[in-house]
């Protein structure tokens, strides 16, 4: 089964990260949350998030997509951070996904993952001046090779159901979609 990390930063956004976490779970992936610190992680809006283990746990292990939930100050945390940094390279070396929605694309900008691709974000919360070999877009969710982005809250279901696209096929994307009830 895939494995996927999930980094939990301080003031991640907390509608992006469950909604994440929880329809990666629903395909039955294999996901691991981890905390940039040993304390629970306090959400941008106060919800109290428990990580399932410590990101210093997890450096060495290999994962099939890394994902980055947005929010601030979480997507900040998450850029500032160099072992963030230096797993994103890592995994964009090996030819594996990484993805990030909201503010969180400006990590993967910082990591120079984004150079000659097309991306989105939430509107503001990337400089494009500092970053004008990407071709940025106000699409939903972008999928541009290994690189996966989208905009916010609002388009955290949607990103997750594309990257259980991605890593599973259209069929389970299908059956984790048809559980939600999101049409008649």
């Amino acid at each position: 089964m895939p494995s996927v990390l999930v980094p939990l930063a301080q003031g991640c956004e907390e509608l992006e990260a469950v909604t994440i976490i929880d329809l990666l779970r629903r395909a039955a992936l294999d996901v691991v949350t981890a905390g940039l610190d040993n304390r629970p992680v306090t959400a941008s809006r106060g919800t109290l998030l428990i990580a399932d283990t410590r990101l210093e746990d997890v450096l060495e292990r290999t994962f099939d997509m890394i994902v980055l939930p947005g929010g601030l100050p979480g997507a900040d945390h998450l850029a500032e951070d160099p072992r963030i940094i230096a797993l994103l390279r890592r995994q964009h070396a090996a030819g594996r996904f990484s993805a990030a929605i909201c503010a969180a694309p400006k990590v993967l900008a910082r990591a120079g993952l984004l150079d000659g691709r097309s991306a989105t974000h939430y509107p503001g919360a990337v400089d494009h001046a500092v970053y004008p070999s990407v071709e940025f877009t106000d699409a939903s969710v972008v999928v541009d090779g290994t690189i996966v982005t989208s905009r916010g809250p609002g388009t955290a279901m949607d990103f997750a159901l594309q990257l259980i696209e991605l890593l599973l096929g259209g069929e389970s994307r299908d059956r984790v979609e048809r559980g939600l009830v999101r049409t008649l």
